[in-house]
């Protein structure tokens, strides 16, 4: 199932002029494209924690969400997505499950949505969209949790086979591609607090690990990374257990992975804590690209 929308809007006032002092994460003026990737933890309770707000503030040009968790006629009767933006949903089969969706008040062209694959040929689990937005490619993504046990685990490591296979074309693109998303893995000891309590754990076990240097070997950039460099300790997920949000014990399994021609337009990318403490259990990670 997939819905298409279109939300007409009067032109924004400039994003420079944010009325309320407390919000830190307003555009500034110079930038030129603004992208964001968010896994939401479900849209419905998202709306109800304040997730307009941010739609408002961080004022991106194009949103990737991921764990959307709602079919179109599940969406609140009284509420709709952002004014301005095409919307492309793109829900799991099963209700309450998965989905992404991408926004995009840029004019996108909707390229495919899942990839090849043996195990989920119909992305019935709603996990890929591939967007066009004039020169730019963007593959929004939401790649399977393997924590509920051994045949969950071999489902996401073959889906991860699977995917790194289907994005090989892209990497030597002449045009940006940006790919993003929920990779529920952490790459390295800097992307988790506590490395050694995890080792073992669904998420950063070895052959994980070593499949994402394997992305990065193949010519894929984690901007992230890239930007702020190694030892730079700063998490996009945490768990509700215990104190670890407000303790900062999480991990950083959120990513933009960029091709060369996409890595050379950076200017920033950051991860915004507040809306992990406030809408969902991830934080948004903030690309901003000259453009």
């Amino acid at each position: 199932m997939q819905l298409l929308i279109q939300v007409s809007a009067q032109p924004k006032a400039s994003p420079e002029f944010c009325d309320n002092e407390i919000v830190i994460h307003c555009r500034p003026r110079a930038i030129n494209m603004r992208l964001v990737s968010w896994n939401v933890n479900g849209i419905r309770a998202a709306i109800r924690k304040g997730i307009d707000g941010y739609f408002s503030s961080i004022d991106a040009d194009i949103w990737m969400l991921q764990e959307v968790r709602a079919l179109p006629e599940q969406l609140p009767k009284n509420w709709d997505w952002p004014e301005g933006y095409e919307v492309h949903l793109h829900p799991a089969e099963k209700k309450g499950y998965s989905g992404v969706a991408t926004l995009s008040r840029i004019p996108m062209q909707i390229v495919r949505t899942g990839k090849p694959s043996a195990i989920d040929p119909e992305d019935s689990e709603g996990r890929i969209v591939v967007s066009k937005h004039n020169r730019i490619t963007c593959i929004n993504t939401y790649l399977p949790s393997g924590s509920s046990g051994d045949e969950r685990q071999r489902f996401k490591e073959t889906w991860m086979d699977e995917w790194r296979n289907f994005l090989q074309p892209y990497i030597d693109s002449s045009e940006p591609v940006i790919v993003c998303g929920d990779l529920n893995v952490a790459h390295t000891e800097d992307d988790i607090w506590n490395p050694k309590g995890n080792a073992k754990m669904s998420g950063f076990l070895p052959q994980e690990r070593q499949w994402f240097s394997q992305l990065l070997d193949d010519g894929w950039h984690d901007a992230f990374r890239d930007k702020h460099g190694a030892g730079t300790k700063i998490y996009s997920w945490w768990s509700n257990r215990g104190q670890a949000r407000a303790k900062d014990r999480g991990w950083r399994i959120d990513y933009f992975l960029l091709n060369h021609v996409a890595n050379e337009l950076v200017k920033d990318i950051r991860i915004e804590r507040q809306g992990g403490l406030e809408i969902s259990d991830h934080a948004p990670v903030i690309l901003d690209i000259d453009y």
